[in-house]
């Protein structure tokens, strides 16, 4: 079995696959705090408690944005697995089905890389990976499989929690969208503002990106897919048609990719 980590700002998402199939994700908050041997202790009890025998892993795979926490758990991922993990970053891009632009992949989080190997599988097409994380970020890669760009905005989250913690009167709402885009009381005011808002936001990239990937490869618009992932796109899920794919596992099934990719 392959034990999967991937190291985000606000959480570590740890998956355990049996061949393509994940048999159980877990969410840890990010502490930078916490060592190596802590997180493992935390995983064995986690795996105990759902009956997964650790001592089938017999390969890991580690992505990371958090550069104090990747040490830490490339020892966890050696302990699990017997061996040192494929580590995500640019000495194995090169072996990847898709491409990253020259000069640009040591700035491209590697969490962005798996997205987008994750979506070239599934869709063998232009496309673009939207992932409602702490930052909300659109990922471009064109139909020959070059990453062309990236777009990054403050998640929804991080919106909601910087407008609550700058403004002693306005508090955290709960992510949903209102019935009308006039807010009449304070918590209908913040969801019109950030649910609807992002739903513009979402909407208007996703056309504008289409219409830029257009002018610079050639291809058509409509061709161009659209992958939503992370916790949040449930948000603007009910109130949006512009996603062809949703899947919340899209980082952690790129991941698995790369790891057979780089192995």
């Amino acid at each position: 079995m392959l034990l999967a980590i991937d190291i985000g700002n606000t959480n570590v998402v740890i998956a355990v696959f049996k061949g393509e199939e994940i048999v159980h994700t877990w969410r840890i908050a990010t502490d930078t705090k916490r060592t190596g041997d802590e997180y493992k202790s935390i995983l064995l009890t986690l795996m105990d408690d759902e009956k997964i025998a650790s001592d089938q892993i017999d390969c890991a795979a580690v992505s990371s944005v958090v550069p104090d926490l990747t040490g830490p758990f490339i020892t966890v991922a050696t302990h699990f697995a017997g061996k040192k993990p494929v580590i995500v970053n640019p000495d194995i891009y090169d072996r990847l089905p898709i491409k990253l632009p020259e000069g640009a992949a040591h700035e491209i989080g590697t969490d962005l890389v798996c997205n987008a190997v994750a979506a070239w599988n599934l869709t063998h097409s232009a496309n673009i990976v939207i992932d409602f994380g702490t930052a909300l970020s659109f990922t471009i890669t064109d139909q020959n499989g070059l990453v062309r760009g990236v777009d990054i905005a403050p998640g929804l989250g991080t919106a909601v929690h910087s407008l609550s913690s700058g403004a002693a009167q306005l508090p955290t709402v709960p992510l949903v969208a209102p019935s009308s885009a006039i807010g009449t009381n304070t918590i209908h005011s913040i969801q019109a503002g950030i649910v609807l808002g992002y739903k513009g936001l979402v909407e208007y990239l996703i056309s504008q990106i289409k219409s830029d990937l257009h002018k610079l490869t050639g291809v058509s618009e409509d061709q161009v897919r659209v992958v939503a992932t992370g916790g949040l796109n449930s948000v603007l899920k009910p109130i949006t048609d512009v996603f062809t794919h949703v899947d919340r596992s899209l980082t952690m099934k790129g991941l698995r990719l790369i790891a057979g990719y780089a192995s």
